[in-house]
């Protein structure tokens, strides 16, 4: 007698697809390479074709122009994320996250608190598109 749930199609040769990747998991983990500046593990997640988008900067597709477009901004730069929203749809997924910047001006000076978002576009599991929207000019010396 067959077992009860058991499907045709899970017998020998049967053909699984793996589930794609969690896109907040895939986002934080960027972020987390990021701030760790383990930018091999960050390229990683990005796919072919990536643009990213940044206060009063040009679109740029690379992390080695974001590092040096960043360079005479701060001397370092943290997130503390307060909360992520899924926006999932077939083939293109939106993920945004928010909280606020700590870290350092070039002087050393240390900043808190400041807002920001990102948002994040992916497809097939890699990040396709970032845009950030933050305070810093606001705020900055």
């Amino acid at each position: 007698m067959p077992e009860l749930n058991a499907h045709p199609a899970d017998g020998d040769g049967a053909k699984t697809r793996a589930a794609p990747p969690d896109p907040v998991a895939v986002v934080k983990d960027y972020l987390r390479a990021m701030e760790a500046r383990d930018l091999d593990a960050a390229r990683a997640h990005l796919a072919p074709g990536f643009t990213m988008t940044f206060p009063g900067a040009a679109p740029m597709t690379n992390l080695d122009e974001l590092i040096a477009w960043s360079r005479p901004r701060y001397a370092h730069v943290a997130k503390t994320i307060d909360g992520t929203d899924l926006c999932a749809a077939r083939g293109t997924s939106v993920v945004f996250v928010r909280g606020t910047l700590h870290g350092a001006w070039p002087d050393g000076t240390p900043f808190d608190g400041i807002r920001f978002i990102d948002r994040f576009e992916l497809e097939g599991g890699r990040i396709t598109r970032q845009d950030v929207w933050n305070d810093i000019a606001e705020v900055r010396p």
